[in-house]
């Protein structure tokens, strides 16, 4: 799954939080920023948990402000060993 995060995201500790939530979740893959302003998140896991992340990326932490979330679902290819922030 991919997930393009807009809004205050950056600065805000949205990637060390993602990686948090992320390893809560038992997801892998990783989160970064991009230079449009954007995070970009890329996991892998399962479908309940996916959407758990989802449902977080939708506030994120505290001193972000999240605009809006694109969600990309793609198939499962296992190719992470653990969740990164890049």
């Amino acid at each position: 799954m991919c997930l393009i995060i807009h809004g205050k995201v950056h600065g805000v500790f949205f990637r060390a939080s993602t990686k948090e939530t992320a390893n809560q979740l038992g997801l892998k893959g990783f989160v970064r920023n991009r230079l449009d302003g954007a995070v970009e998140i890329i996991a892998e896991g399962y479908e309940n948990d996916l959407i758990k992340l989802i449902n977080w990326c939708q506030t994120g932490p505290d001193m972000a402000k999240v605009d809006s979330v694109e969600q990309y679902w793609q198939p499962y290819v296992s190719e992470f060993k653990d969740f990164t922030i890049n």
